[in-house]
């Protein structure tokens, strides 16, 4: 009331009509928070890389003589692919197509010490955008070119060619293991609260020079490579090998333990991947099984139902459309990969009909034998396999252990005629021959070349046919596989 007196009727009326009005809205702004709730964040991606790591050495993918058991866990937890393949078997030219999810040729990557141009696209670039906090750390990630030579650098300084420093949020590719770890809990201590995070985290394990002479399990208990001679140096070698796996295992753990301390764990994507085949008898650097098979796991809580495996033919282009895919990002027409997500629900699901990899120039060295350089293409599915070796002429030439003791003393029995004579044609030949085709099934060490041969025929020609086909639409340098009639 004002000055002792009543309000009039229709000012009272309108007081109250405002009253309920403000009541409504309030209701109806209270009621929509609670049918509205907010999204959740999207999911964090930690991808974590070995370096020259072969399938199937780990024990999740049932090799005996080692022990893995945090990567184990995350196969248990997750979904193990047991036929992922990297598009070369060389580290940059692999790195680039995983990185771009587009394939080494597509990409212009097939020199080892390309940077990869700035024109081309990096999934971290593209989670950026869409609010994720990104970072590489670790390993050198090998896509900025090699500084190495003085000369090299130069011209990458020159024309401003480094180019991941503004890629993403936060580079630091060098280390030991214990600052690898550092620089992850220091990336994940700096990241916003209030943002997903993406993070690159690279180990040199298993990658030459061995040195984990702790970890090494006892070579004489080995189950070697069915195509590779049985010497004591080959099982010493080879232990070192598998030691170095077994150390990347328990730093593996640290990572994943730390996720489950910072109560990231349930949203976190965690995926572990070989960047190529292991330095190892017909391994890096070539395109037989050794090269190019990597592990593959992938962990989500949520996302992927526990304890899958997928047999399905997965290649490295295919981990870029898989982490948009995760973070509701929009795939780019320009990525060729194929996501995973219908794996996460369905092993059987997803994958290609044929996979597609180049081996390229090796290293900073001249073309001197086949380590250095070599050009070669395959194509192959569940069944067949066809190698193209376009300078057939170079006989083989192993990638980083030409001087290891092993390697030596083949050598040596094989000048004296001492080696078996089928490794002798395996390691040893003179020459190669231009194409080569495997039975995969009957022949999964890729030992008999059926190139050639009546029946393998038409299965030969059609698969030169597909090789032809993606050499010409990926513009490849290369002489195509099939020589026109004369």
């Amino acid at each position: 009331m004002v000055g002792g007196q009543k309000p009039q009727a229709p000012m009272l009326k309108q007081l109250l009509f405002a009253t309920a009005l403000l009541h409504a809205a309030t209701w109806q702004a209270h009621a929509q928070k609670k049918k509205a709730p907010a999204a959740p964040q999207p999911p964090n991606i930690v991808l974590i890389v070995s370096d020259d790591h072969s399938a199937p050495f780990l024990s999740s993918y049932g090799y005996p003589q080692i022990k893995t058991p945090n990567i184990d866990r995350l196969a248990q937890e997750g979904i193990r692919f047991t036929r992922a393949y990297t598009t070369a078997p060389q580290c940059v030219l692999s790195r680039a197509a995983i990185m771009t999810g587009r394939n080494t040729l597509d990409v212009q990557m097939t020199r080892f010490s390309a940077p990869l141009d700035a024109s081309v696209t990096a999934y971290p670039e593209l989670l950026r955008k869409g609010g994720y906090h990104t970072g590489i750390l670790g390993r050198n990630f090998h896509l900025d070119g090699n500084r190495r030579v003085p000369e090299t650098v130069a011209v990458l300084e020159k024309y401003g060619l480094e180019t991941f420093k503004n890629r993403v949020d936060y580079l630091n590719a060098t280390g030991n293991r214990d600052s690898i770890f550092q620089q992850y809990t220091e990336f994940l201590d700096k990241a916003p609260k209030n943002k997903p995070f993406f993070v690159q985290v690279g180990y040199s394990d298993p990658h030459r020079i061995f040195n984990a002479k702790n970890f090494e399990p006892d070579p004489q208990s080995l189950t070697l490579p069915g195509h590779w001679p049985d010497t004591k140096g080959v099982r010493a070698d080879f232990a070192a090998y598998l030691g170095e796996i077994q150390r990347l295992d328990s730093d593996v753990g640290r990572v994943l333990d730390d996720l489950k301390k910072r109560g990231l764990e349930e949203n976190t994507l965690v995926v572990f991947i070989g960047d190529n085949g292991g330095a190892l008898l017909r391994g890096k650097g070539t395109l037989y099984d050794l090269g190019i098979h990597v592990p593959l796991i992938i962990r989500h809580p949520r996302l992927i139902k526990a304890g899958q495996v997928s047999d399905a033919l997965v290649s490295g282009i295919d981990i870029a459309p898989t982490f948009l895919a995760v973070a509701g990002v929009p795939v780019p027409k320009e990525i060729t990969g194929k996501s995973l997500t219908p794996t996460f629900t369905d092993s059987q699901q997803g994958g290609h009909e044929y996979i597609f990899a180049v081996r390229g120039a090796h290293g900073q060295g001249l073309p001197t034998n086949s380590s250095n350089f070599d050009l070669g293409r395959t194509i192959f599915n569940k069944k067949y396999k066809l190698i193209y070796n376009a300078i057939w002429q170079i006989p083989y030439h192993p990638v980083d252990f030409a001087g290891q003791p092993f390697w030596l003393d083949l050598k040596q029995q094989h000048a004296e005629g001492k080696l078996e004579e089928k490794y002798d044609k395996l390691l040893f030949a003179d020459r190669r021959k231009m194409f080569e085709i495997y039975d995969l099934q009957a022949d999964p060490d890729e030992t008999n070349n059926l190139s050639g041969q009546p029946e393998v025929a038409t299965i030969e020609h059609d698969l030169k046919t597909r090789l032809q086909e993606w050499m010409i639409l990926n513009r490849d340098y290369l002489p195509l596989p099939i020589a026109p009639e004369n």
